[in-house]
């Protein structure tokens, strides 16, 4: 109980700075104003300063590789998925902001910190799903800070753009390297699926590779969302209208019944992870194939904090709760039952009315085979392109 009620502070303050931007109500107050100028990192970006850029070729340089032991090869207890490294298929996994203090604009990936810490947990909680259909790549790079999405547009992307191009540089490196010409999916969360969507856009789409894409699972993308704009900046990569389709998009944000639509520069996808339709019928519970709680804890060192890990160790996902919500999307966001129990009150009872961090949680094994059936239909021949 101690370590839930830990746990829903730490989700707490981390969403509650992403609601803060979504509703522009807060996001304009006075009080929200003075902590991100107290707490942001000093100065302008300056990419010059950032650290050395990583060398894909050092195992360090990955949070999760086939060869290597680590939280990704996590399964809920009563699952059972071949050894990591046996599978036809690959994910490439860019995971979520995980660096939430002030020292820079831009990670300076220390192993031996709590931002080091919470790319474990995401990788427990959020690749692993991908533990069954996939062989799981996924790097670390140069994240950009959390309060870089907290003011002028320019400045986020520029400090977007320079955690990109470590993302563009592995995926390159993984291709060259550890792709060996296999079908792959791509997936991410927050940060990860904003990376992604670049990666599509500018990478994927635009040449050979988009006919072995199987699919992108670009969850969470939340405050740059993935718009009808921004498909239409594509030639061959669609969003996801089923359960089978290949070469498309799925995208969600998990938002409470009765709260309101997140506010979005754009409209933004919605692909209901129960039936993987992009429509605004209720899906029932019974559609709901397994929500995994998550494990562990993220780290609040935020702002100037210091940022210190807490030596956890990431063991042992728990079983899935089969039929454990309802879902429907309405306006571009996904509501589901708001009554989530206690092994998962502590990401749901964030008080700011966001499920953000139950993206991946409350639909573990729905996108858990989900990700196997899309791959099987791939290996199937059943992989014609837009």
């Amino acid at each position: 109980m101690k370590a839930i009620k830990v746990l829903a502070i730490t989700i707490g303050v981390i969403v509650l700075l992403i609601a803060l931007l979504a509703v522009s109500g807060l996001g304009g107050s006075l009080f929200f104003k003075g902590f991100i100028a107290y707490n942001k990192p000093a100065g302008d970006f300056d990419p010059s300063t950032a650290v050395s850029p990583p060398d894909y070729s050092l195992e360090a340089s990955w949070a999760a590789l086939p060869a290597m032991s680590d939280p990704a090869d996590l399964v809920p207890q009563g699952i059972v998925v071949a050894a990591q490294g046996e599978q036809p298929v690959d994910v490439f996994f860019i995971h979520p902001t995980g660096f939430l203090t002030s020292g820079s604009w831009n990670s300076p990936m220390d192993k031996d910190s709590g931002t080091e810490e919470n790319t474990q947990w995401m990788m427990a909680n959020q690749a692993s799903a991908f533990n069954g259909c996939c062989n799981i790549y996924a790097p670390r790079y140069r994240e950009a800070n959390i309060f870089a999405y907290f003011g002028d547009a320019a400045v986020r992307d520029r400090v977007l753009g320079l955690a990109f191009e470590d993302v563009k540089r592995s995926f390159e490196y993984y291709l060259a390297h550890y792709n060996q010409g296999k079908p792959f999916i791509i997936a991410g969360h927050s940060q990860g699926s904003h990376q992604a969507k670049r990666l599509l856009r500018e990478v994927i789409d635009s040449s050979e590779l988009h006919r072995r894409m199987i699919a992108a699972y670009m969850i969470g993308s939340i405050v740059i969302p993935v718009s009808p704009s921004w498909f239409d900046s594509l030639s061959h990569i669609g969003p996801c209208a089923s359960a089978e389709e290949l070469h498309c998009v799925v995208q969600w944000d998990t938002m409470p019944e009765d709260a309101p639509p997140l506010e979005r520069p754009k409209p933004s996808l919605c692909t209901n992870p129960l039936s993987w339709q992009v429509n605004e019928q209720r899906v029932a519970a019974r559609f709901n194939e397994g929500a995994v709680a998550p494990l562990g804890l993220l780290n609040t060192a935020i702002g100037n904090s210091p940022d210190l890990p807490t030596q956890q160790r990431f063991e042992a996902l728990e079983a899935p709760v089969p039929a454990k919500t309802w879902a429907q999307c309405k306006d571009g966001t996904l509501y589901v039952d708001r009554r989530q129990g206690i092994e998962f009150e502590a990401v749901a009872n964030d008080g700011m009315g966001t499920f953000h961090a139950l993206d991946y949680a409350l639909f573990y094994m729905n996108i858990h085979n989900n990700a196997k059936l899309r791959s099987s239909q791939f290996l199937a021949g059943n992989s014609e392109s837009r």
